[in-house]
């Protein structure tokens, strides 16, 4: 079997305006995606997706179509999709940076052997660890007011964890978690997120202040420049700290681990430039005696099935004790599958066909296209 064609559609979906994401690392009301087809010789597809998000990730649906098409088409085109480790080196030899856009193409390598082995991707790396995958919600740094007012909402769904976006300013910070806690009550679990946007000085302080609510977990509190930091943060607060912009490769938990600067790493499916990295640092993270979670860029379809068999075939993520954030179809009007990805609050599950499992609505995709094709 052999490439023959790479296909991209540059999508911008518009993010239900109560629900935007505001946050350190900016304001998040709209996702400029990119889908992808990667095509063979013997008619399989593979579908991809590119989460890119610029403000978080410093790539887009414009920058990715083109390294796609300049950079890793000419030399994948040819070459048997199901070697994987390999051309996942190749596309790291020719495109340096830009994690995410070699990340989509990847998760579609993934798609095409498990449609050649004619199994699930889960079942392909070993099987399930659970039956399914405990999810949490994600509350804006909205005005205290109206982030009670979602996180209601999404106990109402039937959510019973979630986490805040802090790291904006200290006082305004503690008010949301206040109001948040009051508006959920004591039995739902609430963490927080600062996005790397507290010094570290201020990241103690304010969790300290925090801790009276409740929270079960402080993700980034500080800026992802040297893991001391976090590593001292840590030794001061009484819940666990969760990695996230700070981890992005194996070699990043590794050194994570090795300096006690965090309990939880947030392994996303893109972030490091695909499954196979991120599979890679949930055996970090069980070696190490840690654990990890999935975290999330609001992905549309394609991606959060990609999470989903994450979480299922690995024992490194303890998405019991820290459930995943795979809740994109929750942030969206409408998404881009032919049908919809089985993800209800506080759980989710796959469907069981080949590969990822799912297929593109392109009625959806062309409604969403940023230009015509």
């Amino acid at each position: 079997m052999k490439i023959v064609r790479i296909e991209t559609f540059p999508v911008n979906v518009p993010i239900r305006p109560e629900r935007a994401i505001k946050s350190a690392a900016g304001y998040h009301a709209h996702s400029p995606f990119l889908l992808l087809r990667v095509h063979t010789d013997e008619g399989l597809i593979g579908l991809g997706e590119v989460s890119c998000t610029p403000v978080w990730s410093g790539e887009d649906n414009v920058t990715a179509a083109h390294f796609i098409r300049t950079c890793l088409e000419p030399v994948l085109v040819g070459r048997d999709p199901t070697q994987i480790e390999a051309l996942a080196e190749l596309m790291r030899s020719r495109l340096a940076l830009n994690p995410f856009t070699r990340a989509g193409v990847e998760m579609a390598l993934w798609d095409i052997l498990g449609k050649v082995a004619g199994l699930p991707l889960y079942r392909l790396w070993g099987g399930s660890v659970r039956e399914s995958v405990p999810t949490k919600f994600s509350i804006s740094g909205a005005p205290p007011a109206e982030a009670a007012k979602n996180a209601a909402w999404a106990v109402e769904q039937g959510f019973t964890a979630m986490k805040v976006k802090v790291g904006l300013n200290p006082d305004e910070d503690v008010a949301r978690v206040r109001a948040v806690r009051e508006a959920i009550g004591p039995k739902v679990r609430l963490g927080v997120d600062a996005n790397g946007g507290w010094s570290p000085r201020t990241a103690v302080q304010t969790i300290l202040r925090m801790e009276e609510f409740g929270i079960f977990f402080a993700e980034q509190p500080v800026a992802p420049l040297d893991v001391r930091w976090m590593a001292d943060v840590r030794s001061k607060v009484h819940v666990p700290i969760m990695a996230d912009e700070s981890v992005a490769t194996p070699q990043d938990a590794v050194m994570l681990a090795r300096e006690g600067a965090a309990d939880v790493f947030s392994v996303y499916v893109q972030k490091g430039g695909g499954l196979l990295a991120a599979r890679k640092i949930t055996a970090v993270a069980e070696a190490a005696g840690l654990t990890c979670t999935v975290g999330s860029n609001l992905e549309l379809g394609v991606a959060s099935a990609a999470m989903i068999h994450l979480a299922m075939a690995s024992r490194g993520i303890g998405a019991e004790e820290f459930p995943c954030d795979i809740i994109g179809p929750f942030y969206y009007e409408a998404d881009v599958l032919a049908e919809p990805l089985p993800i209800k609050a506080s759980v989710a599950w796959i469907h069981e066909k080949p590969g990822l499992g799912v297929e593109l609505d392109m009625v959806q995709v062309r409604r969403f296209a940023r230009e015509s094709f």
